[in-house]
């Protein structure tokens, strides 16, 4: 890889790890369970793009197989607490 795509990548991993940080923030804090909620899939999001930037990095493409995986799980999870909280089980 170019130099300059070394930098635009380690520039995204500290973007991302800034966001991480605040979405950490936001869900220990959050004052309500809705926001809490949102605050987790942002988490996710956000550690699914450092798994494909690592993935990058290490030019190991096994690491997007887990990021589908890890994305499908998040997605059922979150899909499954919005039930919960606007119609209950």
């Amino acid at each position: 890889m170019s130099n300059l795509t070394n930098i635009v990548i380690y520039l995204a991993i500290i973007i991302i790890a800034i966001a991480l940080i605040l979405n950490l923030i936001r869900f220990l804090k959050g004052p309500t369970l809705i926001d809490k909620v949102i605050a987790f899939d942002a988490l996710t999001i956000g550690s699914l793009a450092i798994i494909g930037i690592i993935a990058v990095l290490a030019n190991r493409m096994i690491y997007l197989d887990v990021a589908i995986v890890y994305a499908l799980l998040s997605f059922i999870g979150i899909i499954v607490i919005a039930k919960y909280l606007f119609k209950g089980f």
